[in-house]
């Protein structure tokens, strides 16, 4: 059904109100989420300029003057059956990619070896889901001679959509492993929903060496008896299309050989991995499928290097921010990583560093016009132009207002002018293709760093927020903890990534933390814990709520406010129950809230308590009886307030355990990162932490030779020490020494050695093999969770993060 009808030819589809960048070319679907709903966005994007809708709710029209809405009983429903009808125009080839692990690294790779023969559409980075296939299919045009688009599901009947979206051709079946197991009754079971993918392809291409596959394609082909593509597998059985006959690898590269077509063919590649392996013989079946020759194959292979699989963050030389995304460059993931940028709010120039874009297949200017369209829409102020393509379109980009451009013919030439280049105190984004190699303008970028680093995986921190907000009513809000320097992970760039997915509010411990978040471009309100005096100015002009928990603050904050002429300052009242660390008495409430009232400078937005041992089964009476007396505390204060408030006693443990303690909004900390015991078994939460490090020297010692101070470390065979760039001075606890603490090297657990030093720990890698000068040293992270860590020094996890030293760099990417 036709709302409104207004005239406007859609080039792009939205979904996500935050990454509009061509508003008057673009359709919005409002899709319904568990927490959020589009149509609440409808008003903002049209003051962005969109004017075109898809919605499912009743909307009052009249509100959206020339503007075209399009009512329908599913907006995800519609978004298929458009990009499904949009497919159906295309006859090309096109290859459909599942599994469970590879898929992303598979149609990398085969960009990389086929688009020479092909101009190629594929899925950005890994848009692989009910909303990224749909706007990954959208990218067809009639200049495409190949599609590569990837399709992964998390739970029963998702499939089906996608595999009309996709509609493939050619079909790569990567592997089954235990992602997204808990969707699916057991792995035969995701197995064969995954395979639906292929219910229309000519060619299916998977491994015999997988067993559960096989099983799939034998029970899809018992199911339905006009099922019947034809099957390249591979593998070592004389069964096989593709007969392996020998894989040797060396340290850093691999030759594979095999008989096809009763020839005997080989390969090299640059990687030694089984997974890499497994994946390139994936993309070796497509090549020989298209008839490519042996000898192209060869050439190609040996050429391909690793996928990013990481857009990282660090910090760079005179204080900017380095956005590396510096291994390809495509319109699709240019827009992904100009998103990134333009949430940069601690800088406020933004620069591009930006290479030709290869092998589209489309007209150059119409595409350049598009880059120039998106630099415009971030508001990029200066873009360093890299090949003879953009050099050749820069009139396109000498139209856009307050963007200043800057050529050069090559990465040598860019090079070569660096010294001239100002570079301070702005973010900056590489750009670049391949064939420019701008991982050598990184290396002149990014600030020289201490080889002990923090890696902060936001991809898994909005990973675990999604996982506790699954858990809460859609009216409940969220409060953030970021306080003591977002334990350990660091302040606006996590604070960053929680504003842009729309948390209510964040929280801190000192007014000084919540001076740099504001600094830092963030601008959701700040609740700060523990305001001192000296700090009121600094809560007024940063616009920082203050926490009062006692009559002597709530004495000093108003004097302070009366002073300056201001009133309805929004503030915070934490009460009593139960932790016996602050808040006001329960017995003072009335007092309190009477107060309040009679003041006239103050504006309660919420009353709070703490929680002691909502992680504990063994204290949920004591709990329980906390949450009653806060609800009927803030009963009263309302009484005499006359109006409402947040009220809020959930913590990250509570959120799990007591699901009705919710209230008006709950508190996560911990969990955001990855660590909560009371979630164990119910939320998929992932690790964002990596503490690494290097090592610096290998010693060969004897039976009776000693280790560090003290001569504690006492040798009692013929050992091999590795000193790693680590001490006490990083945080790593000096009680881990002398063989109880313990890190991870080459896939094995290293003890510690002798005492930990300020600035050095030495661990036995004895019976470690292939070790060298220079390996990374994991101290914790996947392989090695610092809960573990934290058993061993007899702590907790909060204290192993917190106390990660400030001169330990932090580097943020996002998967």
């Amino acid at each position: 059904m036709i709302l409104n009808e207004y005239q406007a030819q859609v080039e792009h589809l939205l979904s996500d109100s935050r990454r509009v960048i061509f508003p008057a070319t673009s359709i919005f679907f409002a899709i319904k989420g568990h927490r959020k709903n589009g149509h609440d966005f409808l008003n903002e994007l049209y003051q962005k300029g969109v004017r075109c809708f898809v919605v499912e709710e009743d909307i009052e029209t009249p509100l959206f003057p020339g503007s075209s809405v399009i009512r329908t009983p599913n907006v995800l429903s519609a978004l298929h059956d458009l990009t499904a009808w949009h497919r159906s125009r295309f006859d090309i080839p096109v290859i459909g990619i599942t599994g469970s692990n590879g898929k992303t690294v598979v149609k990398e790779w085969l960009n990389q070896l086929l688009e020479k023969n092909f101009a190629i559409a594929r899925s950005p980075r890994s848009y692989n889901s009910q909303i990224g296939v749909p706007l990954s299919v959208w990218q067809l045009n009639e200049h495409h001679q190949l599609g590569i688009f990837e399709a992964g599901i998390s739970l029963p009947d998702e499939m089906q959509n996608l595999a009309v979206i996709i509609h493939p051709t050619i079909g790569i079946f990567t592997n089954l492993g235990e992602a997204h197991d808990e969707g699916f009754r057991n792995p035969a079971h995701k197995a064969d929903e995954k395979i639906k993918l292929f219910q229309s392809v000519r060619t299916l291409i998977y491994s015999k060496e997988h067993p559960e596959v096989e099983a799939a394609v034998t029970r899809r082909k018992m199911a339905d008896g006009t099922w019947n593509p034809e099957f390249f597998t591979w593998g070592y059985s004389a069964e096989c299309r593709l007969q392996l006959i020998s894989i040797n690898s060396s340290e850093s590269n691999t030759c594979i050989e095999a008989l096809y077509e009763g020839r005997k063919i080989e390969i090299s590649i640059p990687f030694s991995d089984k997974a890499s392996i497994e994946n390139i013989v994936h993309c070796w079946c497509v090549m020989l499928l298209m008839n490519i020759s042996d000898e192209e194959i060869a050439d190609r292979m040996i050429q391909l290097g690793r996928i990013a699989m990481r857009l990282e963050m660090k910090k760079g030389i005179n204080n900017c921010t380095i956005i590396n995304d510096s291994y390809s460059a495509d319109l699709s993931s240019l827009r992904i990583a100009l998103d990134l940028l333009s949430h940069q709010h601690q800088h406020k120039k933004k620069t591009v560093i930006l290479s030709d874009i290869l092998q589209t297949g489309r007209n150059p200017e119409k595409l350049y016009g598009e880059v120039a369209n998106a630099l415009a829409a971030k508001k990029i102020n200066q873009l360093y132009a890299v090949g003879p393509l953009l050099e050749k379109h820069r009139y396109l980009f000498e139209k856009i207002d307050g963007l200043t451009i800057q050529n050069f013919a090559d990465t040598e030439s860019f090079k070569a002018q660096f010294g001239d280049l100002s570079f301070n105190n702005e973010a900056v984004l590489l750009k670049g293709a391949r064939q420019f190699s701008f991982e050598q303008i990184s290396q002149l970028l990014e600030q020289k760093i201490h080889q002990t680093i923090m890696e902060v995986n936001l991809t898994a921190l909005v990973h675990n927020l999604k996982e506790y907000q699954r858990l809460l009513k859609p009216s409940t809000a969220l409060m953030a903890m970021v306080k003591a320097f977002s334990y350990g992970s660091g302040s606006f760039e996590v604070a960053g990534k929680l504003q842009y997915h729309n948390v209510d509010y964040l929280t801190v411990a000192y007014t000084d933390e919540g001076v740099e978040l504001r600094k830092g471009g963030i601008r959701i309100p700040v609740m700060v814990m523990n305001p001192e005096p000296s700090s009121f100015e600094q809560l007024l002009q940063y616009d920082l709520e203050p926490d009062i928990f006692s009559f002597d603050m709530l004495d000093e904050l108003e004097n302070f406010y009366r002073r300056h002429g201001e009133t309805s300052v929004p503030v915070h009242i934490e009460l009593e129950t139960g932790m016996n660390r602050l808040g006001f008495n329960l017995a003072d409430v009335e007092k309190l809230a009477l107060r309040l009232k009679q003041s006239g400078i103050f504006r309660v937005k919420s009353v709070f308590s703490h929680l002691a041992a909502s992680e504990d089964a063994q204290h949920d009476s004591y709990s329980l009886t906390q949450y009653r007396l806060l609800v009927e505390a803030c009963r009263k204060m309302e009484e005499i307030l006359g109006y409402s408030f947040l009220r809020h006693i959930s913590n990250t443990g509570a959120i799990v355990r007591h699901p009705d303690m919710q209230l008006d909004m709950v508190r996560i900390g911990i969990g955001l990162y990855g660590i909560d015991s009371a979630a164990t078994g119910m939320l998929n939460l992932q690790p964002v932490n990596t503490l690494k490090t290097t090592i610096a020297q290998l010693k060969h010692l004897k039976e009776g030779d000693t280790v560090s101070y003290g001569r504690r470390g006492v040798i009692t065979r013929n050992t091999t020490i590795a000193t790693v760039r680590i001490g006490y001075a990083d945080g790593f606890p000096r009680s881990l020494g002398n063989g109880i603490g313990k890190m991870w090297v080459n896939g094995r657990l290293a003890a510690v050695v002798g005492s930990v030093c300020m600035d050095m720990t030495m661990l036995d890698v004895t019976d470690i093999p292939d070790i060298k000068v220079g390996d990374d040293v994991i101290v914790f992270g996947k392989e090695l969770p610092v809960e573990q860590v934290a058993a061993w020094a007899g702590t907790i996890p909060y204290e192993i993060l917190t106390g990660i030293s400030q001169r330990v760099k932090r580097v943020y990417f996002e998967e």
